[in-house]
């Protein structure tokens, strides 16, 4: 018999990645949600997801053996009260993944502050290229796939873990489900802010879930990152191996040589070289994540020729320095970077890339930490690295107290007196106007945001090509993603 399950706010990355791993398992699956949107709007749809729009207590009444309660869910939730009501069993996101598609499997879990979806995208391409066959669940879509998940036959399941909470019945955090057998840890900084309220509290939580690795697992620690330097203990059970950038302890990347199509770089593993490797992504941040990639592959017995072959085949993420199109020579990437660190480190590896052309950040504090003044000072800083910058209006501003808001005006006359050219400006069509009329051949416009920031990509590939054409010159071809 065919089981079937029910999951509500099926439209979140993480819930709408475990429908497709359930899709692909033989059950009959449905959810509901408030805002059905794409892109995962469109992956259910080509899987055959049926969605329902907004929550009713009648969307159950097909009475499903399962129902799934994502995190975007609230107490009072109509279909959550139903459930209960009905006497449907009732998981949440974590649970349902561990209990349903990590049992019987190795568990590798990437965590940290920064880098876990890269890290978790990385080692389930390079498994797949080494002929593993991994399943996987991660929160952005791999090119390689076009997907976010995968269900998968071989022995590992890789898994982005996570450190927000659960659902509203489990305040974990979701990677505390999930049985990890290999971890790496990337960074522990100060995020979330609404859950931890300092650093000690959240090196508390990446303490605990790493004390999940069991006696004869792995842990894969970056030792350049002094958050996790100060929240690995040394009495952890599992084997630790530390991994870094040129001098240090453990497994070390050097930078060969860094450019359009990517970087090159050699490894080394307990001070001998292990091998040189190509890679099209850029970045420090990016060296790092494919250093751990290394180091789990190689205790997972992938040879150098083939993880050679998985690294430089990889083909990106959505949303993480994605070329969303380009016209009359100006470029428009799109990247998730909403922390201070990543909006540093993202504005640093597309200097990378696109070396000599002028850099125009376009910044949403769009996230529950980004819209609060605790990141004043950081955002500004990280935000030299670029030429020109556009602040945002604050999303939502009027759920924070003035006291506590973030204030884009203050950081933008910052910037200026720091002598980086800087504007405040509200609205998307108001950007829009502004950078198509001041943009020129050669500049990268790195768009920064968790949302869909009004749909502000293209947007302004449109009002470029626009722009373009009433110069009385023909437009030139506009090459989208």
């Amino acid at each position: 018999m065919v089981s079937s399950v029910h999951l509500v706010g099926i439209c979140g990355t993480g819930m709408g990645s475990l429908a497709a791993l359930f899709k692909a398992a033989g059950w009959l699956v449905r959810g509901s949600d408030r805002d059905v949107y794409p892109p995962m709007s469109d992956q259910l749809a080509r899987l055959g997801i049926e969605i329902d729009q907004g929550y009713s207590p009648g969307h159950l009444d097909w009475a499903p053996d399962l129902v799934v309660v994502g995190n975007i869910a609230k107490p009072d939730n109509p279909e959550a009260l139903e459930a209960e009501h009905r006497g449907l069993p009732v998981t949440s996101m974590a649970s349902a993944l561990a209990d349903h598609f990590l049992a019987g499997r190795t568990s590798v879990v990437a965590a940290g502050t920064h880098g876990k979806t890269t890290t978790a995208a990385l080692l389930a391409w390079a498994l797949h290229a080494a002929g593993r066959d991994p399943g996987f669940l991660v929160g952005g879509v791999l090119s390689n796939f076009a997907a976010t998940s995968r269900l998968g036959d071989g022995p590992e399941f890789v898994v982005e873990g996570d450190e927000y909470h659960n659902a509203f019945f489990d305040r974990q955090p979701k990677f505390m489900h999930y049985r990890p057998e290999i971890a790496i840890l990337t960074s522990v900084e100060l995020d979330h802010i609404e859950l931890f309220p300092d650093v000690g509290s959240l090196r508390d939580m990446f303490r605990s879930f790493i004390r999940l690795v069991p006696a004869h697992g792995r842990l894969l620690a970056c030792h350049d990152d002094a958050g996790v330097r100060a929240t690995v203990p040394e009495d952890l059970q599992a084997t630790v191996t530390w991994y870094g950038l040129g001098d240090g302890p453990g497994t070390r990347s050097t930078l060969l040589e860094a450019g359009p199509g990517g970087m090159t770089f050699a490894v080394h593993r307990q001070g001998r070289s292990f091998g040189t490797f190509r890679s099209p992504l850029v970045g420090a941040h990016n060296l790092l994540n494919l250093t751990a990639v290394v180091e789990v592959l190689i205790g997972l017995g992938v040879n150098a020729a083939t993880l050679a072959d998985g690294l430089a085949g990889f083909k990106g993420i959505k949303r993480r320095q994605e070329i969303r199109g380009c016209v009359g020579g100006v470029t428009v990437v799109d990247d998730f970077a909403h922390h201070p660190t990543a909006v540093r480190e993202t504005l640093r590896g597309l200097r990378l890339r696109h070396t000599g052309a002028r850099l125009v950040a376009v910044f949403e504090p769009r996230t529950h930490s980004s819209r609060r003044a605790v990141f004043q000072e950081d955002y500004t800083v990280a935000l030299t690295e670029a030429d020109r910058v556009i602040i945002a209006a604050v999303h939502d501003a009027g759920d924070i107290p003035a006291r506590d808001r973030l204030d884009p005006t203050r950081m933008a006359a910052d910037l200026c007196r720091q002598g980086t050219d800087a504007a405040q400006i509200d609205k998307v069509p108001d950007i829009v106007h502004h950078l198509a009329t001041t943009c020129r051949r050669g500049d990268v416009i790195a768009v920064l945001s968790n949302g869909p920031f009004g749909g502000i990509h293209q947007l302004l590939l449109a009002a470029l090509s626009r722009l373009q054409s009433t110069d009385g010159q023909p437009a030139p071809e506009m090459t989208t993603s």
